[in-house]
């Protein structure tokens, strides 16, 4: 049957979903039964917890999601992988024009060739690309691409394909170019055939119910594992230091002095630290413990190429993702480095201290912040060349093909305020040198 939304027509795939447990798995499922609204809703409807969840249906009987139910996908999902990169109310509302909310939907376009399938009404294509290259391997596609209509997985390739328009070729791009290059692609984001969904897009964003745009919090001078910084709900976000963190550098945090005297007085016990929130939930690090994080990777793998840098490290983490072990904007992790960096880094340059087999392992902080300090390392001696610390800032920053050293000023300014936050008094001033 077809079912017509926003003028678009969708062909319902064979594949049959009556229950929730049909396309999700368990963990996903009891994130969502964690969900208020939706836990709310599905007793209001008489379901049961530890029973199979129905799917509500439309009048031609079709599967599809509430709004409470849409809105919770997303959310998990931002909260999993993308928090502070992507508004979750932009992913319910391109689900809202692309689907109605229907995972099954499945459309066919003659003249590119291509099927759209699911919520997002995403392509296999699209999705096999960012599974196999860009390393979002979090939900994996079987052989063929039934997978695609399952609510988690589509929603999550949504997202990390928006993330990857947000700085398509190396520019900060505005939503309107996200959202036009997401329904056209990117050489029609500013064609005037997209136009019209754009300014559908709006309508619909503007009237989603309880609408509540997730930004970046700024509350990262609260004390360290304070009741205020740490979130008492429960969930994925809420990840421990161990979980993301060999027992060997975890071993080294706590040996060092000053961690392992913010860890005792906030009552952290081995096997169970907790990192810090902002008021949002979102994960960071204290400044004593990125500098621990910092001091460890260099001394541990960089300490041959000279000198101590891990002030360096720590300067550029604050810029770049202001210490959110998720990143901020479109960088991921708290150094920013994104996976295909990390895997020319470690395939190409062989730094091989940690591996990264997937996008989410650059969320841990000693994988991050060595990939971080490799491409810092290798910045430093760009082309052959002893590089400047102001080359290098701008270059980590900005790319070392967009360096124009004349119009540093704010940049430089920023970097050296917040360097010196880092930076120890040294008895011997003949050791000041940084780089």
């Amino acid at each position: 049957m077809c079912r017509t939304s926003f003028g678009m027509h969708f062909k319902m795939e064979a594949v049959s979903f009556r229950y929730w447990n049909d396309c999700v798995d368990p963990e996903d499922l009891e994130a969502m039964w964690a969900e208020p609204d939706v836990r709310s809703e599905w007793i209001n409807a008489g379901e049961t917890k530890g029973s199979k969840v129905h799917l509500s249906r439309d009048p031609d009987g079709q599967p599809f999601l509430t709004q409470t139910e849409m809105r919770a996908v997303a959310g998990i999902i931002v909260q999993r992988h993308f928090v502070s990169q992507i508004d979750l109310d932009m992913l319910c509302a391109i689900a809202e024009i692309e689907s109605d909310r229907l995972p099954l939907a499945k459309s066919y376009n003659k003249k590119s060739d291509e099927v759209k399938m699911g919520i997002m009404q995403i392509s296999p294509k699209i999705a096999e690309w960012f599974i196999r290259e860009l390393g979002y391997r979090t939900y994996n596609m079987a052989e063929d691409s039934t997978p695609m209509y399952k609510p988690f997985l589509n929603v999550y390739i949504a997202a990390a394909y928006l993330k990857w328009l947000s700085k398509f070729d190396n520019k900060e791009r505005s939503e309107e170019f996200m959202i036009r290059a997401y329904k056209g692609g990117t050489k029609k984001a500013t064609h005037k055939s997209t136009l019209p969904y754009w300014k559908k897009y709006l309508s619909v964003k503007e009237s989603l119910p309880s609408r509540k745009v997730f930004g970046v919090g700024f509350a990262l001078d609260v004390p360290s594992h304070s009741a205020a910084g740490v979130s008492q709900s429960k969930g994925p976000i809420h990840a421990t230091w161990d979980s993301k963190t060999s027992p060997e550098d975890m071993e080294l945090m706590w040996k060092n002095r000053d961690v392992n005297k913010e860890w005792t007085k906030s009552g952290e016990k081995r096997g169970k630290v907790r990192f810090s929130h902002d008021v949002e939930k979102h994960p960071y690090l204290s400044r004593v413990e990125l500098r621990a994080v910092a001091e460890i990777i260099w001394s541990k793998h960089f300490s041959k190429k000279g000198g101590d840098k891990s002030t360096v490290l720590c300067a550029l983490c604050e810029m770049v993702s202001m210490r959110f072990i998720n990143g901020v904007g479109q960088h991921t992790g708290l150094m920013g480095v994104d996976y295909p960096t990390a895997c020319w880094l470690y395939n190409g340059l062989g730094y091989k201290a940690y591996s990264v087999e997937a996008v989410e392992d650059l969320t841990k902080p000693f994988v991050s912040m060595y990939f971080g300090a490799a491409y810092m390392t290798w910045l430093s001696e760009y082309e052959g060349r002893e590089r400047s610390l102001a080359f290098v800032a701008q270059a980590y920053m900005c790319g070392p093909h967009n360096v124009n050293l004349q119009e540093t000023g704010p940049l430089r300014d920023k970097f050296e305020e917040i360097l010196s936050r880092y930076q120890k008094p040294r008895r011997d001033s003949s050791s000041c040198t940084i780089m």
